[in-house]
């Protein structure tokens, strides 16, 4: 009988409490700040419920670092410019011929925060799910409302691990973690991904209409009510629909989503950084600092840029001294431009916003050969960047070429590589620029060593 690697069964210890404790003694202790696994599944109390729901919101954002500094790298948004370790270069870049194997760097043996976190959050979320069934401190409504909000994150998380592997496939059957199921095809995985976010809508609609029973973190500020919070699954599902390419589907989310063509395209769901005892926002960086490990612009992207896109004026600061970090395969890489996004080392990230919805109805109404509406879409997106109305061509090659670059402003650098997601599903890798760097555009990883060593030794 196979069993998953050893890693995520000391994570789904780990995902039952909040940063900062010791998993390792969760059953020997009997803390109510870190309630253990047998307190939360039977009969725990709101207070214990709540932890278990804060750590989820926690682990919810471990993803962010890693997939921000390297799915952007792999797409060319960014490079992640770091003199002290050389291969955040050659490796990731894909520098004289090298290659992703199962002991990636950035990625030691479990997948780093693209693989192992993404399982951590979805094996909390299922926590969260028996503690709300397993208890009578809460409502009928209450427990709706939990679960709800459960299978919403695990929706979204599953599509993590799934895009880094791709063609390689994921397991989506991981109740048990000493027993999961097999391997299954990214299609069936994100067919998942959407289940859960249909059972998560279901859950919410049985919850009421009332504000969300406990409390969330400031990330969910304007989306703490139970009608807002079905806003925000409808719009992960219209995220989940066009990876699926079911774009009517894509349009019928997002009639039921937090989407407003008029309103702030900034506006979403964030993953909130507050400082100690919490963490920092990881994308922070001190403007013109003197460093040698930092994110900067991409050069195609500044390249490639519209005259007087506002998108540029906001995302990107030029720095008085560029930073250079030199390689073997391409000599010098300078980095002119960084990221001019986050204010301070506090400042919320959020993982999916009006912005990019109003992008999604534009691709969906192109791939349904409604130009009309499309056209209609893309110009929000461009007036709002004060570019002027699209004039070009509207048949649907050229709108879709039209979409994917403003989704590489619109969305650039944001902590889900969508460029490098963008060109793969539209099979439009070779298009990335490889000439500033000699590097490689890779297509997917495949799966982590540990998870591969443990299937080997229990099937021995």
């Amino acid at each position: 009988m196979k069993k998953i690697h050893s890693y995520i069964a000391a994570l789904a210890i780990a995902g039952l409490v909040t940063v900062g404790c010791n998993p390792l003694q969760l059953d020997q202790i009997d803390d109510p700040n870190n309630p253990s696994v047998g307190s939360v599944s039977n009969n725990a109390t709101r207070s214990q419920i709540q932890f278990v729901l804060t750590g989820l919101e926690s682990i919810h954002r471990g993803y962010v670092t890693n997939v921000s500094q390297a799915w952007n790298t792999f797409g060319r948004e960014i490079w992640y410019l770091n003199a002290s370790d050389p291969r955040f270069q050659t490796d990731w870049l894909g520098q004289a011929g090298r290659v992703p194997d199962r002991n990636y760097f950035g990625f030691a043996s479990t997948g780093g925060n693209s693989y192992a976190t993404p399982y951590r959050a979805i094996l909390q979320a299922n926590v969260l799910i028996s503690a709300a069934e397993n208890t009578n401190s809460i409502s009928a409504q209450e427990k709706d409302a939990l679960t709800g909000f459960a299978k919403m994150i695990q929706g979204y998380q599953f599509m993590i691990p799934a895009n880094f592997v791709y063609d390689n496939g994921i397991r989506i059957d991981v109740a048990d973690v000493l027993n999961p199921g097999p391997y299954v095809p990214y299609a069936q995985a994100m067919d998942h991904a959407r289940s859960l976010l249909l059972e998560a809508d279901q859950s919410f609609s049985a919850a009421g209409s009332g504000a969300f029973p406990l409390r969330l973190t400031p990330g969910f500020a304007q989306f703490n009510t139970i009608p807002a919070l079905r806003q925000v699954n409808n719009a992960i599902l219209a995220r989940v629909n066009a990876y699926r390419k079911d774009w009517q589907g894509v349009l019928s989310a997002l009639e039921d989503s937090f989407m407003d063509l008029d309103g702030d395209l900034s506006r979403g769901p964030a993953h909130p950084y507050t400082g100690p005892p919490d963490a920092f926002n990881p994308l922070f960086y001190v403007l013109d600092a003197a460093v040698n490990t930092i994110i900067v612009v991409h050069p195609s992207v500044l390249t490639d840029t519209i005259p007087g896109d506002l998108r540029v004026k906001e995302k990107f600061f030029k720095r008085e001294t560029p930073v250079t970090v030199t390689t073997d395969a391409a000599g010098a890489l300078i980095g002119t431009h960084q990221d001019l996004r986050w204010p301070t080392n506090t400042t919320p990230i959020t993982f999916i916003k009006n912005e990019e919805l109003i992008l999604l109805k534009a691709e969906a109404h192109a791939n349904l050969n409604q130009a009309t509406e499309a056209v209609e879409a893309i110009n929000i997106i461009r007036n709002a960047a004060e570019i002027g109305n699209y004039t070009g061509a509207t048949t649907q090659e050229a709108l879709i070429d039209e979409i994917l670059f403003q989704r590489r402003y619109s969305l650039w650098a944001e902590p889900w590589g969508h460029r490098w997601i963008d060109a793969r599903r539209y099979d439009r890798l070779d298009e990335i620029p490889t000439s500033y760097d000699q590097g490689t555009i890779f297509r997917q990883f495949p799966h982590p060593q540990a998870e591969v060593s443990w299937d080997q030794y229990v099937s021995d």
